[in-house]
C-alpha cells in the first residue's frame, strides 16, 4: 500500500477545524472513516467533510479492516483506554495531547500497545512545523550560546461548565491542555528532562479547574517558566534566552497555515526576522507519522516522549498540592 488508511474517533470540532484542511492534499495519509456514538452525526460529518466511511460507534470503525491506524482527538480523560482499544484492534495510533491523565495511565497504554505490536505517538503537531526545528537549529548550533532560559505564555477565554475543557473529571483545566505544550517545548527546545518542578495554581471556584497556572521547571543549566490561562485574552508567545543571543516564536503553537511563520532572532550583530514556511504543522505530522508506518520505522517521536511530558504535568499538580518543589519521579 501507498498510503496509510485513517480513522477518526469522534467528530471534534478540532479535527474539522484545525486538521481536516490539511490532510486533503497529503498523498501518505489518507481520511478513510470517521466515528461516533451517534450514528447520524457520523454520517453527517462524513458528508460534509466527503470522508468515505461513517461509523455508528468507534468499535465498527475499529473492527474495520479497511482502517489502518486511528487519530483520536476524544476529551483527555478517554485517550488512553481508547489507545488500548485501539492497539487491541489492530490500529496504529496517533493520540492528541495530553496523552493520559498522568504518566502511569500513559505508560500502561504505550507497554500494551507495544506489546500487541502496533505503534503509538503523541499528537504534538508543532514539532514538525519548521519554525520550530529552525528554533531549535538555532539552539542547537551555539547562536545563542548557553540557554538559560525558555518563557513559555498560552491562554484563551473559555467559560462555559459544559466545554469538555472546563470538566475536570474529564481532564480539563490549563495545565493540562496547554500547559503540557509549555512543557513539552522547554523540553524539545533544551533537549533534556527536567530534574523537579514548581507550581502556582488558581482555580475556579466553581469548575474546579485550573484557570490560572504558572510553573518553573528545573534543567540544572537552565530554568524553563510558563504561565497558562483558561480566563483570560487569547494569547501564546515563547521565548528562549541563552548567553550571547534571544530567539522568539511570535505564533509557536496555532500556526496559520497559509503564511509563513516568522522567528526573531537577536544577536551581537543584531536582529533579524526568519521566515519559516508556510507548512501545515497537522499534515506534516500525519505524514512523517504514515512514512514510519509504511517503511516499518520508529515513530517520529517516541512515544516515551509522551511517559516523559506527562512525568512533568504530574510533578506540577504535585507542587500545586505541597506548595514546594517536587521532584520528577
Amino acid at each position: 500500500m501507498d498510503y496509510v488508511r485513517w480513522g477518526v474517533l469522534s467528530v471534534s470540532n478540532h479535527f474539522r477545524l484545525r486538521v481536516w484542511n490539511e490532510l486533503k492534499e497529503a498523498t501518505l495519509s489518507k481520511i478513510a472513516g470517521i466515528a461516533s456514538r451517534d450514528g447520524d452525526k457520523a454520517a453527517t460529518e462524513a458528508a460534509r467533510l466527503e470522508i468515505p466511511r461513517a461509523y455508528a460507534s468507534y468499535e465498527a470503525m475499529l473492527s474495520d479492516p479497511e482502517i489502518d491506524a486511528v487519530y483520536i482527538p476524544l476529551p483527555n480523560h478517554l485517550h488512553a483506554p481508547w489507545v488500548k482499544a485501539a492497539a487491541a484492534a489492530g490500529k496504529h495510533v496517533l493520540c492528541e495531547k495530553p496523552f493520559a491523565l498522568n504518566a502511569a495511565e500513559a505508560e500502561e497504554a504505550i507497554a500494551f500497545a507495544r506489546a500487541k505490536g502496533f505503534r503509538v505517538m503523541e499528537a504534538f503537531m508543532y514539532r514538525f512545523h519548521p519554525q520550530w526545528q529552525r528554533a531549535r537549529q538555532i539552539v542547537r548550533t551555539g547562536e545563542l550560546g548557553k540557554v538559560v532560559m525558555v518563557q513559555a505564555a498560552y491562554a484563551y477565554n473559555n467559560k462555559d461548565p459544559k466545554n469538555i475543557r472546563n470538566i475536570k473529571e474529564a481532564g480539563g483545566g490549563g495545565i493540562m491542555d496547554i500547559g503540557c505544550y509549555a512543557v513539552s517545548c522547554a523540553r524539545y527546545i533544551l533537549g533534556e528532562e527536567p530534574r523537579r518542578a514548581l507550581a502556582l495554581v488558581n482555580r475556579d471556584p466553581q469548575l474546579g479547574t485550573d484557570a490560572l497556572s504558572s510553573g518553573i521547571l528545573d534543567f540544572g543549566g537552565a530554568h524553563a517558566e510558563f504561565t497558562v490561562s483558561t480566563q483570560a485574552f487569547p494569547f501564546q508567545r515563547v521565548q528562549v534566552l541563552g548567553t550571547s543571543g534571544r530567539l522568539e516564536l511570535r505564533i509557536p503553537y496555532n500556526v496559520y497555515p497559509d503564511v509563513p511563520a516568522e522567528l526573531e532572532v537577536t544577536t551581537n550583530v543584531g536582529t533579524r526576522t526568519v521566515a519559516c514556511g508556510p507548512a501545515g504543522q497537522y499534515r506534516a505530522m500525519f505524514e512523517a507519522y504514515s512514512k514510519s508506518i509504511l517503511e516499518g520505522a520508529p515513530e517520529p517521536t517516541p512515544p516515551e516522549d509522551a511517559i516523559a511530558n506527562m512525568k512533568v504535568l504530574d510533578a506540577l499538580f504535585r507542587s500545586e498540592r505541597s506548595g514546594v518543589w517536587e521532584e520528577l519521579r
